[in-house]
């Protein structure tokens, strides 16, 4: 197992051993992009990586940059359960660690592999055979000493059950015990997020979520998705906003998952997470909308007059006059429930846009008399439009 590289490519890697793991190996032969490269470094001590040039970012545990490619090289290291929670643990990096020893502290057996520099597989726990067979296992007993590790599970299930991956039935015994063992409540909010809002992104957001329940998970960390209304949520998931920079999937995704709460178990959702500010206001006005919907929605009340009142009170429960841009993603979001109704608000948004404080400054109205007919003159307009319609 000699991957000592050479010289020719890179001369501060000169007579180390190292090796490429985790995400790199196992996208590569999964034929997908691969991101950041990570190596592992067998036989050095941190002394010889400073000298050679390295920048020592490891907190926990001796990780360094390279100085060219800022490629991340961790000592070779194992680690042994001290207390509670993913960061309960006391590691060991010297130079008598060996890879095999390294690869056994990862997760899963797709992320136990490594390649040398010239490209030879070293797969000491069966990561070719798992991806082959599309399946998440864990790779020792071990796995229960870490509650990040349910999560990692349901994420990697959302970025890969397209493929048609599934979870090991014994990995999946083990995560229904480590969450029975009362593990999940040593996990902090903001780290459960960053695994939440990584799946938010994945190709089947559901299967996180789904995969969360079926272990109990969920209801340790998410109580008010943890209900027998899920499967229908889930399903929203594929109704939100098209992406762009304003509107990322994650963010609406959340906005979705929340919208059927009350407003005291969004609170409790989002406080559970620590979910950051910009995902609470989606999901509180993607609620609003929401309530539009079941207000409004469907056949056209009798009476235009309650219609056009509810609307304008929407645009300014959602603040659209201040913020306008929030007005296109939850048009978004009713169209897919009620196409009719989004028809209904983009003309209303059209027409009252036009009616502008300037002119009734011009007026002479000042003070609450411009609001209030600002207000008067809009939703009179809007009427109108859908009294004609």
């Amino acid at each position: 197992m000699n991957a000592q590289t050479d010289s020719r490519l890179d001369p501060r890697l000169d007579g180390l051993e190292v090796y490429l793991v985790g995400g790199a190996v196992r996208d590569a032969r999964l034929g997908w992009p691969v991101g950041d490269r990570d190596w592992v470094v067998v036989g050095a001590t941190p002394e010889a990586m400073r000298q050679r040039g390295f920048k020592s970012v490891g907190r926990d545990f001796p990780v360094f940059l390279h100085p060219d490619t800022f490629d991340e090289y961790a000592l070779a290291r194992t680690e042994r359960k001290q207390g509670h929670g993913y960061t309960g643990f006391e590691v060991h990096a010297s130079p008598d660690v060996t890879l095999k020893a390294d690869l056994a502290r990862r997760d899963f057996t797709i992320n136990a592999m490594a390649e040398t520099p010239a490209g030879d597989l070293v797969d000491p726990y069966g990561g070719a055979a798992d991806l082959a067979a599309k399946q998440l296992k864990h790779v020792s007993a071990a796995f229960v000493e870490d509650p990040l590790r349910v999560l990692r599970a349901a994420r990697f299930l959302a970025r890969y059950s397209r493929l048609g991956f599934t979870i090991a039935p014994e990995t999946q015994a083990l995560m229904c015990q480590l969450v029975a063992s009362d593990e999940m409540r040593h996990l902090v909010a903001e780290r459960v997020w960053t695994e939440t809002h990584k799946a938010l992104g994945e190709a089947e957001p559901a299967a996180y979520f789904e995969t969360l329940d079926g272990c109990g998970a969920l209801a340790e960390l998410m109580p008010p998705l943890a209900t027998s209304t899920l499967p229908q949520v889930l399903e929203r998931l594929e109704h939100i906003p098209d992406e762009s920079a304003s509107h990322p999937l994650a963010l609406w995704r959340w906005a979705r998952l929340g919208e059927h709460l009350e407003d005291a178990e969004q609170v409790q959702l989002n406080d559970a997470v620590k979910a950051p500010n910009a995902f609470r206001d989606a999901m509180r006005l993607a609620a609003l909308s929401r309530r539009l919907r079941q207000h409004i929605g469907g056949a056209r009340p009798d009476v235009e007059r309650d219609r056009a009142s509810a609307i304008m009170a929407w645009f300014d429960s959602i603040d659209a006059w201040r913020r306008p841009e929030r007005v296109a993603p939850l048009l978004s979001l009713i169209a897919h429930e009620d196409g009719g109704l989004a028809d209904d608000l983009t003309l209303a948004w059209r027409l009252a846009s036009q009616i502008l404080p300037q002119a009734l400054l011009d007026e002479g109205f000042r003070g609450a008399q411009l609001g209030e007919e600002l207000s008067r003159r809009r939703e009179a307009t809007v009427r109108e439009a859908l009294e004609t319609r």
